[in-house]
């Protein structure tokens, strides 16, 4: 929990200096409406969590009188939520399911998906690893399918050292759990059971970091965070070995590991006034939102698209 709440005061602190700056340059029209109260609520992805922190902390510095409450019970635990319509918002690290878009069918939930961010996820190893600077994706198969028995690094490739391996991912309920699988293994869910699932992203950190041998997968931006004891594995999709980066996973090259993200809004949620501003403030002013909560941002033409996406969305829900 230390370092989730070491990067919370860091997005905070980042998140109030932006402010600063948005507030100077007009911001949301301040003072022409009526103050926004009420609560913004969230769940879903850990990958996405951290940039819907910051959306909420920047939102809020503006709007004192909402609360945006962010948790994280994975992807596929927040659209539980979502179809339920216990939440306003969904964080997702992968689009909706055709299982999930009817439970929301049959809840009468209706709902839209917008884009927020892009991410490389990232697999990572210990940075005293020396041996796997580039993994191809059978390779990664051969550790992760339902079926590998695999237990020590020369399996993987004889030249490689006689080094156990330990194996840290996503739980069942996450949405890098869901991709990761689809891509590496051929079947989303497919997977070997005996390695430490969670879906705190964090303890795959620190159990990759404490032990030489050992090797896990999560977004982007939280190897970006741990430079300092992990190391990113270059990935093999077929067209050489492509490191994850801002580029590489903007202009898709890293593949099969470049992902969009997004968050899910219902009709119901953006008939609340906080709700409404509240999505229009993470689209609108997502450039500073992402750069403060150190993720890869979108393109122009995908912020393009998410902004007609999102009016589009607003017009529906007013009718």
């Amino acid at each position: 929990m230390a370092i989730r709440q070491a990067r919370r005061l860091h997005v905070l602190a980042l998140g109030i200096l932006t402010t600063l700056t948005l507030t100077a340059c007009g911001g949301d029209k301040p003072g022409s409406e009526v103050p926004l109260s009420g609560p913004v609520v969230i769940d879903g992805s850990s990958t996405v969590e951290p940039l819907s922190v910051a959306a909420g902390k920047l939102f809020t510095a503006e709007h004192p009188e909402v609360r945006v409450e962010v948790t994280a019970s994975g992807t596929g635990g927040g659209f539980k939520k979502f179809c339920a319509g216990q939440i306003d918002i969904s964080d997702a690290s992968r689009p909706m399911s055709a299982a999930e878009s009817t439970q929301c069918g049959q809840h009468g939930v209706i709902f839209n998906a917008l884009q927020v961010a892009n991410d490389a996820l990232t697999v990572v190893v210990h940075k005293d690893n020396t041996w796997a600077k580039c993994l191809t994706v059978e390779q990664l198969k051969k550790m992760w399918e339902p079926s590998s028995t695999v237990k020590n690094w020369n399996e993987i490739d004889p030249s490689f050292p006689n080094e156990p391996l330990s194996l840290y991912g996503a739980g069942s309920d996450s949405g890098t759990f869901d991709y990761f699988t689809q891509v590496i293994n051929g079947k989303e869910g497919a997977s070997r059971t005996d390695y430490r699932a969670s879906e705190d992203d964090n303890l795959t950190v620190e159990g990759v970091a404490s032990a030489k041998g050992a090797l896990g997968y999560f977004g982007y931006s939280y190897f970006e965070e741990h430079t300092d004891t992990l190391r990113a594995v270059e990935i093999n999709g077929g067209k050489g070995c492509i490191a994850p980066s801002v580029p590489t996973a903007q202009d898709g090259s890293y593949k099969p590991l470049a992902r969009p993200l997004f968050i899910y809004l219902t009709d119901t949620a953006l008939k609340k006034p906080q709700v409404e501003k509240f999505a229009e403030f993470y689209i609108n002013h997502n450039a500073k939102i992402v750069e403060a909560a150190g993720f890869i941002p979108m393109t122009s033409p995908q912020i393009s698209q998410a902004r007609a996406e999102l009016a589009d969305i607003m017009e529906t829900a007013g009718q």
